[in-house]
């Protein structure tokens, strides 16, 4: 029986449900039985799990009204809501008796948002590792200390230098790596902590997995753990994630669709090869590096046999923070840095589950890294790739293109080595062995076996890149005796110090590509920040906007742009946020307010323009002036129309 069951006609479902709702990761055919809903504080459902579930079960009640298929007969009990769980975000996860369709899910939560007392509710979906791609057309090899230098192109500098990597017969300019082999000169992530949110770590001796067990296992649900009851467990460990067995079939409630061209595969490991990108030991005489090599894994399992539950994931990201979590034991390794190579598709908006967890991450300054997806498509319409406050990582190959795969957009704040699979990072042909991003794997096809190394490409092998940069740059600046930057702060590095592409991008993938190095140096203050460096000018794409801008009083911000030949009205502007803020634009050199050719400094605003009806061919400066007072939030954009 439906509890305090409330008229249809007493909330407006399709007013009040106004940016409350997400119903962009509701994918055709569906099958959705767990709803996430955000109480408004201060309500007794907030605070009330009965209330919770009766408001749930109201909204129920009302969809079914309009609804046969959710209506009892034909041998089918009447749907009903039970409480799962409150999560670490505040939100409550409620099921429903069996799985609603994609109809009538969207249905539903547009009823549960119709009540006043609901901040925000969507579906409890799955998110995957990475769709990688697999070295398949090549040989194993076998581990020796020279593979760093055979195989792993992706660490060494994009200064053009010609490798021949693994077995390949050609050799190929190295336009896309990420410029570690210099940065380890200055750090190693010593006494900082990496939470891998993956698919867990297996054993191997070119990994610290020191911090395996006092890593946890947050997947609740037995079918995608694997284990013979739900419920978490301790340890990071990853007993394998294969989808051979015919349950995990769509057809018997699975993932696997063959009819849409999903292949049962065997375990992945791909939790260890990320592991393995972030921090795989380096100088002991075994196998390959790591970017941070005596960074510390702490390995979170959110990954399992078909993926792994937002919800899940959500309080695995505060968990990993350093929050609290009902029911797991608080996190005694709190990480400076967050790694998800993982996502789904819909939006992220602030509000989102996911969202409001980074949020809260990011509060106890956590830097949030996220891979971009692998779906050549806009990252904004996945999830996490598009929440506020995570930094997106797209891929790119050895010749520093965009990888045929990768997702793209505004979301996103750089790129980094990933594997571009195809010579020349091309879409098609025959892989090569400078296709792939080379780590640390297992060669276990279900339960975990010999421990080994393997090619893999997405931007899941992006996404570990930037997370070691990250840690190099924080044992950096401890080292230093320098304060810990925020993560805003370090997004800002990231995308000011990212070496600038050879060649302009098919599609916006951020400011250029990590330089691990030249991270460390602007985090140092090694030369960082002169503003006669264009080097430290972050890249601009046309027609994209650069949110959340923002720099102390007194300090300059540098961007630059790419201008074609005909181009017309180059359009450099700046609006929104607070501060106060001045513009100095100059064609060739970079523009400061003693050097400059345009300027626009209206008084006590942001919203500065500069527009030049006929530019020269080249790289046009905008540089940002703070004067006297820090500003925040600001939006930079650059366009002009193409020839």
């Amino acid at each position: 029986m439906f509890l305090g069951l409330v008229p249809a006609a007493a909330f407006g479902a399709d007013t009040a449900s106004v940016g409350k709702i997400n119903v962009s990761n509701l994918r055709a055919p569906g099958g959705y039985d767990r709803f996430i809903v955000t109480y408004r504080d201060g309500t007794r459902e907030r605070t009330s799990a009965s209330a919770a579930t009766q408001a749930v079960s109201a909204a129920l009640s009302r969809t079914s009204a309009t609804s046969a298929s959710l209506r009892a007969g034909q041998g089918m009990a009447a749907i009903q809501a039970t409480y799962a769980r409150k999560l670490a975000t505040g939100a409550d996860l409620v099921r429903t008796s069996r799985k609603l369709s994609r109809t009538d899910a969207d249905a539903l939560i547009r009823q549960i948002a119709a009540d006043p007392a609901v901040r925000h509710v969507e579906a409890d979906i799955i998110m995957r590792p990475g769709d990688d791609i697999r070295a398949t057309a090549v040989s194993p090899f076998v581990p020796n200390d020279a593979n760093y230098q055979r195989y792993q192109w992706h660490l060494r500098p994009a200064d053009g230098t010609s490798e021949k990597i693994g077995s390949d017969t050609t050799s190929f300019a190295n336009l896309g790596g990420s410029n570690v082999a210099n940065a380890w000169n200055l750090a190693d992530g010593e006494g900082v902590v990496v939470a891998v949110l993956d698919t867990g770590i297996t054993q191997h001796p070119d990994l610290d997995t020191s911090l395996a067990d006092a890593g946890y296992d947050f997947i609740t649900d037995a079918f995608y753990s694997g284990r013979s009851t739900d419920g978490r467990v301790p340890g990071g460990w990853d007993p394998g994630d294969w989808t051979t067995e015919d349950k995990y079939l769509a057809a018997n409630g699975g993932c696997i669709d063959p009819s849409q061209g999903d292949q049962q595969e065997d375990s992945s490991w791909h939790g260890t090869h990320v592991s393995g990108t972030v921090a795989e030991l380096t100088n002991n005489g075994t196998g390959m590096a790591g970017t941070a090599y005596r960074a510390r894994i702490l390995p979170v399992r959110v990954l399992g046999h078909c993926g792994g539950l937002s919800s899940d994931i959500a309080d695995a990201i505060v968990w990993a923070a350093g929050g609290h979590v009902d029911g797991v034991p608080d996190n005694s390794h709190p990480a400076q840095v967050i790694n998800m190579s993982l996502g789904g598709r819909g939006t992220c908006a602030a509000g989102d589950v996911t969202a409001d967890a980074i949020a809260m991450a990011v509060s106890r300054g956590t830097t949030v890294v996220v891979s971009a997806g692998n779906s050549n498509a806009d990252a904004a319409n996945y999830s996490p790739a598009g929440c506020p406050g995570a930094i997106a990582v797209a891929a790119n190959g050895i010749a520093g293109k965009r990888t045929f795969y990768s997702n793209y957009g505004s979301t996103v704040a750089l790129s980094s080595p990933g594997g571009g699979v195809y010579a020349n990072d091309g879409s098609s042909g025959t892989q090569i062995y400078a296709g792939f991003v080379w780590q640390a794997i297992n060669d276990g096809a279900h339960e975990p076996g010999a421990p080994g190394y393997g090619g893999l490409a997405g931007t899941s092998q992006a996404a570990p890149h930037v997370s070691g940069t990250v840690a190099l740059m924080l044992s950096a600046m401890k080292g230093a005796g320098l304060a810990a930057p925020t993560p805003a702060q370090v997004r800002s590095l990231l995308t000011s110090s990212a070496k600038p592409f050879a060649s302009t991008p098919d599609k916006p993938i951020g400011s250029g590509i990590v330089d691990a190095y030249a991270a460390i140096n602007k985090a140092l203050g090694n030369g960082g920040g002169d503003p006669g460096e264009p080097g430290d000018a972050t890249v601009l794409a046309n027609g994209v906007p650069m949110t959340g801008q923002r720099g102390a009083a007194g300090t300059t911000v540098a961007y630059r742009i790419d201008v074609p030949e005909g181009a017309r009205n180059l359009a450099l502007r700046t609006y929104g946020g607070s501060g106060d803020v001045s513009i100095y634009v100059k064609a060739g050199a970079m523009a400061s307010s003693s050097s400059y050719d345009f300027t626009s400094a209206k008084p006590s605003i942001n919203s500065e323009t500069v527009i030049v009806a006929r530019p020269a061919a080249g790289t046009w400066y905008v540089t940002v002036d703070a004067g006297g007072k820090a500003f925040a939030n600001v939006t930079v954009q650059a366009s002009f129309t193409r020839p």
